[in-house]
């Protein structure tokens, strides 16, 4: 294993990545193993990851060439940064000797590209044997859909996500995706389970097992991710219904208007249920037979959400916030994004943090959502400029600066 530049205290301590992936899903896994504290190098095209130019928003300046979109910001600190081209083999050996003594690839070329490439499963084994191999597809390496580029909004939809999001169908609504691109996020998560998974398996050696390929899809990762619902279509034959913000399962688990607003609230035990109907000065509905149990409750709901309703709509948000909150039953005010990250407690868990970056300053990202009592992760260095480490990197392995100098005149970085 190597010693990561910069230094790290983190889990992941010693690790080295090579990210040869784009936009999401492989860059959200790879940051989250920067986070923890692995050496990620991020191996860009000459353009770079196609995310810099997903704006507005933007931060950095057109004219001085450091303009960046949002986007890319978002999943690409702790790393270094590498320009590379591919398509040259002088590109190819440098890629290899990043390869050699690497212990994860990360990479989302269509099926069969990293191969076509001169990167297959058996020449990435003989360069070494020790290198976990991750490779993103959007539906699998086989089926009919192999061969289908992957992308978030398509996997919501073929894979069933889209079908249960959006307004109820009792009102009109239609499939609607997640408002962000959850498929790449649960891909990069699973993902990121994956690797760790074959790296304790590595480590272990049990069997002699040294690296292994791991195949993901935004297709298969979506599937999975939809748990209870694809529970509830398996036993009773039937697609579920878009239900809004009304749980399939659960009843009262939803939002309601208020004389001034909106809330959530998630009735989630019956332990729970007379202490809300005596929050909300309904007590007799706690006895009712009609909604004594939770299945009693999702059985009737149509005619216990109108009850509701009319009862939210006396008073306003706060109110019943504070009502609800002294009874504990589970609730909270609807926030947009900016209210979010300003709230209290997620200030006091420090889901906001500052970085430095060379050229823009001051950046603010998302913080750290996992906490380590003996070997926590980091936020150590700004999302990279295109190629801000190339010569860093070059020298590293083995380039002296002829050579280094040579790779730019002719275009490989």
């Amino acid at each position: 294993m190597h010693e990561p530049a910069p230094a790290s205290t983190g889990p992941l301590h010693g690790l080295r990545v090579v990210d040869c992936s784009t936009v999401l899903a492989g860059p959200l896994c790879t940051m989250l193993l920067a986070d923890l504290g692995a050496d990620v190098v991020k191996v860009e095209p000459p353009e770079g990851d196609s995310t810099r130019g997903w704006g507005p928003p933007w931060v950095g300046d057109e004219a001085a060439g450091t303009r960046t979109a949002a986007y890319y910001l978002s999943v690409n600190r702790n790393k270094r940064s590498i320009r590379l081209d591919l398509r040259q083999e002088a590109g190819h050996a440098v890629l290899r000797r990043l390869l050699v003594d690497a212990d994860v690839l990360v990479e989302n070329a269509r099926v069969g590209g990293f191969a076509r490439l001169g990167f297959d499963d058996a020449t990435l084994e003989s360069l070494n044997r020790r290198l976990v191999h991750l490779a993103i597809s959007g539906a699998g390496v086989d089926g009919p859909d192999a061969q289908k580029p992957g992308y978030d909004f398509v996997a919501q939809a073929i894979g069933g996500l889209m079908s249960i999001t959006g307004d109820a169908d009792a009102t009109g609504g239609h499939a609607t995706k997640v408002g962000v691109a959850i498929s790449d996020v649960v891909t990069g998560l699973f993902a990121t389970v994956g690797i760790l998974a074959s790296l304790l398996a590595r480590e272990r050696g049990a069997g002699d097992v040294g690296g292994q390929r791991i195949d993901v899809s935004l297709l298969e990762s979506t599937l999975a991710a939809l748990v209870n619902q694809a529970q509830n279509a398996f036993v009773t034959g039937r697609a579920p219904a878009r239900r809004g913000n009304a749980h399939p399962n659960i009843v009262p688990y939803e939002t309601f208007p208020t004389a001034d607003g909106e809330l959530a609230v998630a009735v989630g035990s019956e332990r729970q249920w007379p202490r809300f109907c005596s929050a909300l000065g309904i007590v007799d509905l706690a006895t009712d037979a009609r909604f004594a149990t939770n299945a009693d409750r999702v059985t009737n709901r149509e005619t216990l959400q109108p009850l509701l309703e009319a009862r939210f709509a006396t008073r306003p948000t706060a109110d019943w916030l504070a009502a609800l909150d002294a009874a504990e039953v589970p609730c909270g005010p609807i926030r947009d994004i900016v209210e979010a990250f300003a709230a209290p407690q997620a200030q006091a868990r420090g889901m906001t943090v500052e970085v430095e970056h060379p050229a823009f300053g001051v950046l603010r990202q998302v913080g750290i959502p996992l906490t380590f009592s003996r070997t926590p992760g980091s936020i150590r260095t700004a999302p990279p400029l295109l190629g801000e480490h190339t010569a860093e990197l070059l020298r590293e392995l083995g380039y002296d600066d002829a050579a280094i100098r040579r790779l730019a005149d002719d275009g490989v970085t």
